[in-house]
């Protein structure tokens, strides 16, 4: 799979069905199972309305030359250890795993978190059994700070990694440049 053949695009009032897929026992077992069709739809409004806010936004993962929907990728803001950060999360469906599709769409939505110049990291939490998306968290760099607990779904806590990713942004970025050969 070559990544100029993968797509994403703003999630819409279109992309439901996709969600359902997504929301299969075989998708969700990192996640503590399936949704009811309430929870989905619930999610799927959350995602609509992500649409055009500064606080993150969910998109639709296509193949060219068909526009195929083969999955989801979002970032969203929330407070990690005292630090305001972006997190990350993709689902990609069975048959389009392991071909490169998510580590593509994972690295747009990292150049839309840079290019946006909010927060200076963008982390990500796979559960510790889940080798193809701690897999991914690797390829793109991101750095494991240590595994921790993790509440998802509400209520319930699972064993995560935590990836991080430093955006080149503030201090951050400063002290980047300054490593750099002159």
């Amino acid at each position: 799979m070559n990544a100029s053949q993968v797509r994403i695009h703003p999630w819409s009032e279109e992309d439901l069905p996709l969600l359902h897929l997504l929301n299969a026992s075989e998708m969700t077992e990192h996640l503590g199972g399936p949704e009811t069709e309430e929870q989905v739809v619930s999610r799927h409004n959350r995602y609509v309305n992500t649409l055009g806010k500064e606080s993150g936004c969910m998109f639709r993962v296509t193949l060219l030359p068909e526009m195929t929907s083969v999955g989801s990728v979002g970032y969203w803001e929330r407070s990690w250890q005292g630090e305001a950060v972006y997190e990350i999360g993709w689902s990609i469906l069975p048959t389009y795993q392991g071909k490169g599709i998510a580590s593509a769409a994972v690295a747009e939505v990292i150049a839309h978190c840079r290019a946006e110049q909010k927060h200076t990291s963008i982390h990500a939490f796979p559960s510790v059994n889940n080798a193809a998306s701690n897999r991914i968290c690797r390829k793109l760099n991101f750095s494991l700070v240590s595994e921790c607990d993790f509440e998802y779904p509400p209520g319930s806590i699972m064993k995560c990694n935590d990836w991080r990713l430093g955006l080149g942004l503030g201090t951050e970025g400063a002290e980047k440049k300054s490593l750099l050969p002159g």
